[in-house]
C-alpha cells in the first residue's frame, strides 16, 4: 500500500468515524483486514479501538489464527476478542450462513462493548469481484451497485473504509513493513463464485480500479431512484405498527420505484435485515395491484379503501414465540411487564371476546398484535384495548421507513 493509499484510507475513517468515540474491527487475519488494523492503530488518537475475529470452526487452523491476531492486535495496544460460530445444520448456502453468522457474532460483541460501529476490511477487489458475481446473476441496479462505504444491519453500522485501496497494495505495504498474514487457502478453491470471479479478472486481464468505478456509477443511479421513491412516498402513514401506503402514487410510478417502495414497507413492518427475493416480490406487485390482498416475507399487503395497508402476518407473528424480553418481534418494545409474564401474538382465538372491530385493526392485524400471557392464560391486549401498567412503543417511527427506502 502505497503512501496515496494510507492517505485515502485516513480520509475515509476521518469521514466514517471522526465524530465516533470508538470504533470496532472485523479482523479475519488475512491481509486486507491485517493492513486495516495497522491503519486504525494509527489513525485512533486516542480513540477507543477493539478487535474481533470470528472463528467459523470451519478449518483445522482457524483457531490457531485467530490467536496470531490476538497477539498482533495486543502489540499495538488493542483489545481483542475471538468469537466462536459453529454451523448447527448441513442444509443450505454454508458460505451466506457463515456471513450473516458473522455479522450477527460481531454485532452482539460491538453493542456489548459500547461500540457504535465496526469496520470491515472490503477493498476495491471486493468491489471487482462482486460486480462481476452478480452481472453472472442477472442482478438489477442494487445488486450492481458498489458496496456503500457504511450501511445499518443486524443492529450494527458497519463501515468499510478501504474500498479505495487494491488487494496488491495492501500486501506490498504490509511487505515492505515486515508485517505478516495469513493467506486463507479456500482462496484459491474454486468451488466458490467469488473465487472464480477472482480468477476470471486476473485471466482475462480486468482493471480492478475500473470495475469499481463501474459500481459506483451503478451505485450513483441507485440513489437517484430511492430519492425519487422517497419523494413519491411522502404521504405514508404510520398506524400502530403498521404502514398505509397511498394507492396512486404506487399506481402512477415505474415499477422499479413501486418494488422500492414495497420493500422498504416490507421490511419496516417485519425488521428484516434483506428484502424479499426480486421474483417473490414482482409476483406480489402483480396481485397487489389487481386488488388481491398477499403475504410477502412475513408481512400482510392489504388493499383498504384508497391506500394499501401493509401488517404484520398473523402466522409470521405466532413463529416467534413468547418472549419476556423488552423487543418483540423486531416491532414492539413492551414495558411494564410484571414476574412470569410473558409477550406473544394474540392469535385469533381470543378475538371474539375482544371486541376487535372497535380498533380499527384488521382481522389478521389483530391477531398478529402483542398481548401479555401468564401460564397460558391472556392477560392483556394492550393493542386492542388500554391496560393500565402496559406500555407498548413501536420499534420504528415514519423515519425510519424513509431510512429503507434509500437503504442500500
Amino acid at each position: 500500500m502505497n503512501r496515496d493509499a494510507a492517505a485515502r484510507i485516513r480520509s475515509a475513517l476521518d469521514r466514517l468515524a471522526g465524530d465516533l468515540p470508538a470504533v470496532g474491527l472485523a479482523v479475519s487475519g488475512g491481509g486486507d483486514s491485517v493492513a486495516m488494523m495497522h491503519v486504525v492503530a494509527d489513525w485512533a488518537q486516542g480513540r477507543r479501538v477493539m478487535v474481533a475475529t470470528v472463528d467459523h470452526g470451519l478449518r483445522d487452523d482457524s483457531a490457531a489464527e485467530a490467536e496470531d491476531v490476538a497477539r498482533a492486535a495486543r502489540a499495538l495496544g488493542l483489545p481483542h476478542a475471538v468469537l466462536l460460530w459453529r454451523r448447527d445444520t448441513q442444509i443450505g448456502n454454508l458460505m451466506a450462513q457463515a456471513r450473516d453468522a458473522r455479522l450477527r457474532l460481531l454485532s452482539g460483541w460491538a453493542r456489548r462493548n459500547d461500540l457504535p460501529a465496526v469496520a470491515l476490511g472490503h477493498t476495491a477487489d471486493d468491489l471487482a469481484e462482486t460486480l462481476l458475481m452478480r452481472l453472472a446473476r442477472g442482478s438489477g441496479v442494487d445488486g450492481l451497485s458498489a458496496m456503500a462505504e457504511w450501511r445499518d444491519a443486524f443492529d450494527m453500522r458497519w463501515l468499510r473504509p478501504m474500498l479505495d485501496a487494491g488487494r496488491a497494495e495492501l500486501r506490498e505495504w504490509l511487505t515492505t513493513h515486515n508485517i505478516g498474514w495469513v493467506d486463507d487457502p479456500t482462496n484459491d478453491n474454486s468451488d466458490f463464485d467469488r473465487i472464480r470471479a477472482r480468477q476470471a479478472i486476473a485471466a482475462l486481464g480486468l482493471d480492478v480500479s475500473g470495475l469499481a468505478r463501474s459500481a459506483a456509477h451503478i451505485a450513483d443511479a441507485r440513489d437517484a431512484l430511492a430519492d425519487y421513491a422517497t419523494l413519491l412516498s411522502v404521504d405514508i402513514q404510520v398506524d400502530r405498527g403498521s404502514l398505509i401506503l397511498p394507492r396512486g402514487a404506487l399506481r402512477d410510478a415505474p415499477p422499479e420505484i413501486r418494488r422500492r417502495i414495497l420493500v422498504a414497507a416490507c421490511r419496516w413492518v417485519t425488521g428484516a435485515d434483506y428484502p424479499p427475493r426480486r421474483a417473490t416480490l414482482v409476483h406480489a406487485l402483480d396481485a397487489m395491484l389487481a386488488q388481491g390482498r398477499v403475504t410477502l416475507d412475513g408481512a400482510m399487503i392489504s388493499p383498504t379503501g384508497g391506500g394499501l395497508r401493509i401488517t404484520r402476518e398473523a402466522a409470521a407473528a405466532r413463529r416467534t414465540g413468547p418472549t419476556s424480553d423488552q423487543i418483540w418481534d423486531r416491532r414492539w418494545r413492551v414495558r411494564g411487564l410484571a414476574v412470569g409474564q410473558q409477550v406473544a401474538a394474540l392469535g385469533t382465538e381470543p378475538l371474539s371476546r375482544l371486541q376487535w372491530r372497535d380498533s380499527g385493526l384488521l382481522r389478521d392485524e389483530a391477531a398478529a398484535s402483542p398481548a401479555i400471557w401468564q401460564d397460558g392464560q391472556l392477560i392483556a391486549a394492550p393493542l386492542l384495548r388500554d391496560q393500565p401498567g402496559i406500555a407498548l412503543i413501536p420499534v420504528r417511527a415514519a423515519a425510519d421507513f424513509r431510512r429503507l427506502v434509500k437503504a442500500h
